[in-house]
């Protein structure tokens, strides 16, 4: 009898890929020690996810000095982002309050991972979200934490409230002085530029241009960004720096939102006399204030009603994103890019667009002989500027046209009365001169 031998193949089972996981980590304070806390978490989750079985470290995220009631927490939206991305099947995190505080948003950003089938392990509850009572458990828990959050949030305002009645502000976070000993403190090179602020404004020199000059000089604000109309418009309005305090200026709207609101009668404000060391004498505040005041008069639009152009708000700068806006010069209206006209040419290098041009242009960009208000806001949804001389001009249909056009001359864009205007000085100078 002939012997059959016959090969016996196995399948090899495929290996399960491995799961991608991710980290979570939140401290709500920024104190050295809590910062402490947060490195240690990161290089926790570092650790614990790379020596797992069957997992692949997909990184930790990490906030800090942040509450845990806001959706704009930097790490936790770049973690939202790699999950919607598909690059993320599970996230690691310490406990629910880590997570968010706002039951709301917990259970929207929960129920829109698990859609997306992404597990979230909270380590503290021992609560996986794709489980069937996963979901119960942190609606649960998660309003406790928002209890949590509102109780904090609470014993802080009454503290603040006390220190308030004692005459002590809360903290110092002004330009030219720092909290010392619970008191303000004069920081002498700090204080130099606010009284700079203070002499150029009276000087006659705008906030604009006290920003302006700031920026020029590489002088850094408190902050160490750069100066704004606001920045200069707070120091210049603020009385702490004549000695004395005005506290609860403003308040907290909740401790859900966390807006800072100006306080308008809702709480009571406290007046503290020579409570430290001032910067400005009350002779100059006083001064600042009046002259403020005649500013705002003599600047004062005539009509409240703001005049709306055919082109406003279409019109965008393509090289700082900023819209355009009309400007009437001594020649005739031009439409302007709003940083050009504000902080000039070093800011942004673009060119203003004179209206007539703007007319003529978009009139041939719609095949019109002359521009129609009704056919340019019924077919036109934008006008991009991508560079000087050019305009990109987008249809509510999806079509765009691109048109050019050449400057004109100095010689061209005298109008007649302008002429008649400089033969009639040039005139008088000669008769002068006799």
């Amino acid at each position: 009898m002939e012997r059959k031998v016959t090969k016996v193949e196995f399948q090899i089972p495929a290996q399960p890929a491995a799961k991608r996981v991710a980290a979570y980590a939140r401290v709500s304070s920024g104190k050295d020690a809590m910062l402490h806390s947060l490195s240690a978490q990161v290089s926790y989750y570092s650790d614990f996810i790379q020596q797992h079985p069957g997992w692949l470290y997909c990184g930790v995220y990490a906030d800090e000095a942040l509450t845990g009631t806001k959706d704009d927490r930097e790490g936790f939206q770049r973690l939202l982002a790699e999950c919607r991305a598909g690059n993320v099947d599970m996230v690691i995190t310490k406990s629910i309050s880590r997570f968010a505080r706002n039951t709301v948003t917990l259970l929207e950003t929960v129920r829109e991972l698990k859609n997306l089938g992404v597990d979230v392990f909270f380590e503290e509850q021992h609560i996986h979200t794709v489980s069937a009572e996963g979901e119960l458990m942190m609606t649960i828990l998660a309003s406790y934490a928002q209890e949590e959050s509102l109780s904090a949030s609470e014993n802080q305002k009454w503290r603040i409230q006390r220190n308030f009645e004692e005459g002590k502000p809360w903290n110092c976070t002004m330009l030219g002085y720092r909290q010392k000993d619970g008191w303000p403190a004069v920081v002498p090179e700090e204080a130099e530029i606010v009284r700079g602020i203070y002499h150029d404004y009276l000087s006659g020199l705008g906030v604009q241009g006290i920003a302006k000059k700031l920026n020029e000089n590489g002088v850094p604000s408190r902050m160490g960004k750069n100066w704004s109309r606001h920045c200069i418009n707070g120091i210049l309005r603020n009385p702490t720096y004549t000695g004395c305090l005005l506290l609860q200026r403003k308040y907290r709207e909740n401790h859900l939102t966390k807006r800072t609101l100006d306080n308008k009668g809702e709480l009571p404000m406290y007046s503290v006399e020579n409570s430290h060391e001032p910067i400005i004498d009350r002779e100059m505040f006083d001064a600042v204030q009046a002259e403020i005041e005649r500013r705002a008069k003599k600047h004062a639009p005539k009509s409240k009603k703001q005049d709306v152009y055919s082109f406003t708000g279409l019109i965008t700068c393509g090289l700082c994103g900023k819209n355009y806006r009309r400007k009437v010069t001594a020649t005739s209206p031009v439409w302007i890019c709003s940083t050009y006209n504000t902080l000039g040419k070093s800011s942004c290098p673009s060119k203003q667009i004179p209206e007539e041009t703007l007319l003529s242009e978009t009139a041939a960009a719609l095949g019109l002989p002359a521009f129609d208000d009704d056919i340019f806001s019924e077919r036109i949804e934008r006008i991009e500027v991508p560079e000087p001389n050019h305009l990109l001009y987008v249809f509510k249909d999806g079509n765009t046209v691109r048109r050019a056009w050449q400057d004109r001359s100095r010689a061209e864009s005298w109008t007649l009365e302008m002429k008649e205007t400089a033969r009639r000085r040039a005139s008088r100078q000669r008769r002068a001169s006799k």
